[in-house]
């Protein structure tokens, strides 16, 4: 039997470590993922602000002030949304490993046959699934993290940092609502509010490009549909400030 357990923890350590390096090797793809969906949301978000505003009024400062304001917003309320939604799925999983545990604590027998079909439904003959499941009962810890893994899908490894999505999460936001504002900081009038524009079109074509790097879509036709959704949003969200301005009289043109 302590042979048995010494396999299965040297089997486990070098599972982990295949995980690892498998997490470590697509990491790149994950970061750059997070990244476009950060640099996306600000830059939609703020983009929509600009173009809204400065279909209401023309004045520059008053645009630049709601787009920066809107930055900072979006930047906040990114952070500390995925700093709740990491937490939430962490607390759900240790709240799922708690409840097993229990499970097992209180009925043993009916988690092992359930184990046992588990491994049935995987393929395995009924005598091996049975031989199976009372091995790895042996070991309530071992027990519990297979269970946990069969049954819902989780894994330790799966378990992320809140703050880490926060910061990531709230500093790509952050990028992405800043691109639209760029051009306020040199210029300003009606040549502001245009080259935010073709800066902002450009932004999405890029950004959907990008996407391209994580999908097996075109750069091209990623970047095109990215940028169909940006002129959409620059258009519809300057007509409805437009037609603020006109229900409340104060389209003044500066």
């Amino acid at each position: 039997m302590e042979s048995l357990l010494e396999h299965s923890g040297g089997a486990e350590k070098r599972l982990d470590k295949m995980w690892k390096s498998e997490r470590h090797a697509s990491g790149s793809s994950d970061w750059v993922g997070d990244a476009i969906y950060g640099v996306n949301d600000g830059l939609g978000a703020i983009f929509g602000i600009i173009s809204g505003v400065a279909g209401f009024t023309s004045n520059t400062h008053t645009v630049l002030i709601s787009g920066f304001f809107g930055a900072l917003a979006s930047t906040l309320s990114m952070g500390a949304g995925a700093w709740l939604a990491t937490k939430s799925e962490n607390e759900v999983m240790q709240t799922t490993q708690a409840q097993e545990r229990r499970e097992i604590q209180n009925d043993p027998e009916h988690e092992v046959e359930e184990l046992a079909l588990l491994y049935q439904l995987k393929g395995f003959s009924p005598e091996e699934s049975a031989r199976i499941a009372d091995q790895i009962a042996t070991d309530e810890d071992q027990f519990l993290k297979t269970m946990v893994q069969e049954e819902f899908g989780f894994h330790e490894a799966s378990l992320g940092s809140p703050w880490r999505s926060a910061i990531f999460g709230a500093l790509s936001t952050l990028v992405g609502g800043l691109i639209p504002l760029i051009p306020f900081f040199f210029i300003g009038g009606i040549p502001a509010l245009i080259a935010a524009a073709v800066v902002s079109i450009l932004a999405h074509f890029a950004v959907g490009a990008a996407k391209s790097l994580i999908t097996t879509r075109s750069w091209f036709t990623s970047g095109l549909e990215m940028t169909a959704v940006g002129f959409i949003v620059g258009i519809a969200s300057y007509g409805l400030g437009w037609v603020g301005a006109v229900l409340f009289g104060t389209h003044l043109g500066g």
